[in-house]
């Protein structure tokens, strides 16, 4: 079969309803149409759990190469509107293959290592009880723009050595960038909102990297300058697309993380009450809020040699959405899956990828959710929605809420 085949599966990735709740539908893919052709997005879209993480590990079939192709097949003078879109983007280890992808994580790994995140612990947890300090008695608070939203920009600003007074600029210039990130179907106004944030993020990092070439500062930024491997180091366009990368990716994706992980624990009061009594079921609850609704919708490949799955025929050049969360509900790998179970065990979510691709600041994500969640539990003794239905993010990429209102009542002798 090709990707003419006909299926009884119409998918409207657009759709609100879709977007609110699109586990019923994956449900259908993955038994009915597990390699489905989507004419909307003219991607394959695979949705087992099994058949996600064999591509994030397949290097021979799967290609992570795809902004190249994508860029080249644009009009010259379309490209030339995006220009630092182009000159960035394309740089970001996200996008590349072995052997550039190898050279760029290992340069960066040598900074981003798990011990470096994990020593941004006591970091988190300041940054987190001054949210709250300014969060205060109120009794409603939108937790994605008061909490969810500046606590991981925040981290990450620490860790590159950027003044907290900038959170303002640099949250809005991560939320113009996502606009060409995060949606394929994004509008030429747009792309044009996306290319003026990530000019401006581009000369931001450019002069404090020659601030931190004129004097130097124990921070990440200086590290990430000073990595070698023998003779081999970042270039100045690599080291500003690596701390855009950074910035955006270790803000964009934590925020949903922390959003989502709230909205099921509201979802599951009983969950809910078991961390707040046991902050030590932390770690395996961080875990399982991944695994129920991760940040991350999707990663995408193109197909780099012609072959069948599910017989159906993938072309070299397609394109292939891997639906993170539609295998993390696959009932083949996780009993039960719609069920929120924080002491869950068995095999590992793919919220973060999986093999050579996974997220290089994952140990950071897990840290700052197992930091900040305990401590909302601690301070408040009931948090519940306002709204009874949260707006979603229309993208494939990330899976988050726009805004999240609760309703909160603060916990009898909890710090002010």
């Amino acid at each position: 079969m090709t990707h003419d085949a006909a299926t009884t599966i119409d998918w409207h990735p657009e759709d609100p309803a879709t977007l609110a709740n699109p586990y019923p539908l994956f449900s259908r893919m993955r038994d009915e149409d597990p390699c489905h052709w989507s004419p909307r997005l003219r991607s394959w879209v695979l949705t087992r759990y099994d058949d996600v993480r064999r591509a994030c590990l397949d290097r021979e079939r799967y290609s992570s190469d795809r902004l190249r192709p994508f860029f080249a097949a644009m009009p010259a003078d379309e490209a030339s509107r995006i220009a630092d879109i182009v000159r960035y983007l394309s740089l970001w280890m996200v996008f590349k293959d072995p052997p550039e992808h190898t050279r760029l994580r290992r340069l960066a790994g040598k900074v981003f290592t798990a011990r470096s995140m994990q020593a941004m612990r006591p970091q988190i947890g300041q940054t987190t009880e001054w949210l709250l300090q300014r969060i205060g008695d109120r009794e409603s608070f939108d937790f994605i723009a008061d909490f969810a939203g500046p606590l991981p920009c925040l981290v990450i600003m620490a860790m590159l050595g950027v003044p907290r007074e900038d959170l303002a600029s640099v949250k809005r210039m991560s939320d113009d960038i996502a606009l060409f990130i995060g949606s394929s179907r994004a509008s030429a106004a747009k792309y044009a909102i996306a290319q003026a944030a990530t000019r401006e993020m581009a000369d931001f990092f450019r002069d404090l990297i020659a601030q931190r070439r004129r004097q130097a500062h124990d921070d990440l930024l200086g590290e990430l300058i000073g990595a070698r491997d023998g003779d081999d180091r970042l270039s100045e366009d690599e080291l500003i697309a690596t701390c855009i990368l950074m910035l955006f990716a270790g803000h964009e994706t934590t925020t949903n993380h922390l959003a989502n992980g709230l909205a099921a624990l509201m979802r599951f009061p009983d969950q809910m009450a078991a961390l707040r009594a046991d902050p030590g079921l932390a770690p395996a609850a961080v875990e399982e809020l991944l695994r129920y609704e991760g940040p991350s919708g999707a990663q995408a490949r193109v197909v780099a040699v012609a072959h069948e799955l599910h017989g159906r025929r993938l072309q070299a050049g397609d394109r292939v959405f891997l639906m993170l969360n539609a295998a993390n509900r696959d009932p083949r790998a996780f009993p039960d899956p719609d069920q929120l179970d924080l002491r869950r065990e068995g095999v590992a979510h793919l919220s973060f990828g999986h093999g050579p691709h996974i997220c290089l600041g994952f140990p950071l994500a897990r840290t700052e959710g197992q930091v900040a969640l305990p401590a909302l539990l601690a301070r408040f003794e009931r948090i519940e929605p306002v709204a009874d239905r949260p707006e979603w993010l229309d993208s494939l990429v990330f899976r988050g809420m726009r805004s999240l209102p609760v309703r909160v009542r603060r916990r009898v002798g909890a710090a002010p």
